[in-house]
């Protein structure tokens, strides 16, 4: 495998996107990160769902939110954002299966099976319904999550996520195509290895899991049918050099109802739902962006008030 081919298909894997009470968490391994290991009113632990063993935490209190990572990540990637979004709320980070703490065990790997298991996680922490921020395969859980279970969904913010895989620039898809596990050894040297074999219950799959995804990534996928199930808000937010084409992040903020008009001198036509464009970022830094919490927070805690021109007019007066 030559040099330039192992980096074109890293960046294709870095693009991915009522149960029993919870077990004991010291039989899951700690976090990396310093930040985390810091902050305040942490419980953690691992939840049998559907032949899987789970690793959550939830992270200070308030508001119950869902906080799903990217592939070949782990919860711990959103370390540099996480205290600012736990300063009023309460977050829920989940291991996705297969990756961190969660193994990945024998079921299959699918969205619509975890996008599944999300809700019944929600649901087996005691929460009704939960505002879900998901990052690249994040979102896609978070979109299925969102469509199979709107009950549990009260906002939904999809990072680097997109609703059929032409979305991708057409080059990535060829490079999605050869994740295999052939690249495991390349890759030892890498943050995504290290931080795996750190915490994962068996370093071992991690051959196993880049098999696992690279069968993911080939396979075509086209949710734009269900794309109208999702009622709740929704926020789309891509850096403005993201893997996806700059036409399918808008013609997905146009299938969930805006950018069809303008919003009128009143807002009279404003969508419930919003894009967010972030400048200078990329697929691979839009979820430590601070720049992610500044627009997704006031979306989340449902802020929409804005001062008019008279307003500020009248206040300068």
């Amino acid at each position: 495998m030559s040099r330039s081919n192992f980096f074109a298909i890293l960046a294709s894997v870095a693009a991915l996107w009522a149960a029993p009470g919870p077990t004991n968490a010291e039989e899951t391994k700690p976090a990396m990160t310093t930040e985390t290991n810091a902050m305040p009113n942490v419980k953690s632990g691992l939840l049998p769902i559907d032949g899987l063993n789970y690793y959550y935490a939830v992270y200070g209190k308030g508001e119950p939110m869902l906080l799903l990572h990217g592939g070949l990540g782990t919860s711990d990637m959103f370390a540099p954002i996480l205290p600012k979004l736990a300063e009023n709320r309460s977050v829920i980070v989940v291991d996705l299966q297969g990756h961190g703490r969660t193994a990945l065990g024998e079921r299959p790997f699918g969205l619509e099976a975890m996008g599944d298991d999300m809700a019944a996680i929600v649901k087996a922490l005691g929460y009704e319904k939960v505002d879900a921020m998901g990052y690249s395969l994040g979102g896609g859980v978070a979109f299925r999550m969102a469509v199979q279970h709107p009950e549990t969904v009260r906002r939904l913010v999809l990072v680097s996520a997109g609703y059929a895989s032409n979305g991708f620039y057409d080059e990535m898809r060829p490079q999605q195509a050869q994740v295999s596990a052939a690249a495991a050894e390349f890759m030892k040297d890498t943050p995504m290895y290290k931080s795996y074999v750190a915490v994962a219950p068996r370093p071992q799959d991690f051959p196993k899991l880049l098999d696992t995804l690279g069968n993911f990534m080939r396979k075509d996928f086209d949710y734009s049918a269900d794309v109208a199930k999702l009622k709740m808000p929704v926020m789309l937010a891509y850096g403005d050099s993201d893997m996806y084409k700059p036409e399918h992040e808008i013609k997905f903020y146009q299938m969930l109802g805006g950018g069809l008009k303008d919003a009128g001198w009143m807002r009279e036509n404003l969508s419930q739902n919003r894009l967010a464009i972030l400048p200078n970022r990329t697929h691979y830094d839009t979820f430590f962006a601070p720049e992610l919490t500044a627009v997704a927070l006031p979306f989340l805690n449902g802020e929409t008030k804005v001062k008019t021109w008279d307003e500020l007019v009248s206040e300068a007066q």
